[in-house]
């Protein structure tokens, strides 16, 4: 004799049979895929390379190449203006580059989530004062605002991430905003507001389970651009100096005469990385956003 499954364990049923649908969605799409893996091996290589190299080579009074060396077999990828190696410099940079694009992007969306989803919800002048506030910050370009956070603050990764952050989130707010709008209107959020459902309640329970698809296909996308602001950023001198970057590499390059004296090398391998992570990234935010909008599916 069976006994009966639980609530509980019927939802927990439901709920890995909607996860292993999603995945077969996803899986069937062979950008998304390929994305997927090598965006995967890219973050396991960051985190692993401590255990499989140091950063000595990185101290400009340890550098044992000749400055601008173009590759060879010694360095693959040629060295620096002190003769570091610009294959380890591109590899560290990995490691700081994807920090701050999670970080940041991470920052970005829950701002940019509570504001919609606040806005959406409340309404009335609620609404009216988080869409001003939004619209006030979508008119101003972020990249100035976060240069001018930049140079406020003390330089340091931590000031690149809030940098940014705090400047990427409009888009999410506007987002979120408008599938909120369209999960409030259903049914089943009347009949939660007519049995005495609180506001959280109808939140946590109703409305952000039915944005969080989303939010995590947006949220892939956004880390592609917090990479590219935090190369910018770096690039115009007001990263963190201390913290070897693709864009750090590539202000190197400029300040140091690299380009001007055609040293090339010095240039691509850091900049095709910046193209390869934000496409992987872009790869994976666009099945997703496949995956979970009905519209886009065939």
């Amino acid at each position: 004799m069976t006994t009966a499954e639980t609530p509980r364990q019927i939802a927990w049923s439901r709920r890995r049979a909607s996860l292993a649908r999603t995945w077969r969605e996803f899986a069937a799409q062979r950008a998304a895929l390929t994305g997927l893996v090598l965006l995967a091996a890219t973050v396991l290589v960051a985190l692993l390379l401590p255990l499989i190299s140091d950063e000595t080579g990185l101290d400009v009074t340890k550098a044992t190449g000749a400055p601008l060396s173009p590759p060879s077999a010694d360095f693959w990828l040629g060295t620096d203006n002190f003769g570091r190696s610009v294959l380890l410099m591109t590899v560290w940079g990995t490691r700081i580059s994807l920090l701050v694009g999670f970080s940041a992007a991470l920052l970005s969306v829950v701002i940019g989530t509570l504001i919609g989803i606040t806005a959406a919800h409340f309404g009335g002048w609620v609404s009216a004062t988080l869409l001003r506030f939004t619209d006030f910050f979508l008119v101003l370009p972020s990249l100035i605002l976060a240069i001018a956070l930049s140079a406020v603050l003390p330089k340091g990764v931590g000031t690149i991430i809030l940098a940014i952050g705090f400047t990427a989130w409009p888009s999410t707010a506007r987002l979120v905003r408008a599938q909120t709008l369209t999960i409030e209107s259903r049914p089943y959020i009347e009949r939660a507001h007519a049995l005495g459902g609180g506001h959280l309640h109808i939140i946590g329970r109703h409305v952000l389970p039915g944005v969080m698809p989303l939010v995590l296909a947006n949220t892939t996308l956004v880390v592609g651009n917090a990479v590219i602001a935090d190369a910018t950023l770096s690039f115009l001198g007001v990263g963190d100096p201390n913290s070897i970057t693709w864009g750090l590499v590539l202000e190197n390059a400029l300040n140091n005469g690299a380009i001007s004296r055609g040293a090339w090398w010095n240039v691509l391998p850091p900049g095709i990385a910046i193209v390869l992570v934000v496409l992987f990234f872009t790869l994976v935010g666009r099945g997703l956003e496949t995956v979970f909008n009905p519209r886009l599916k065939k």
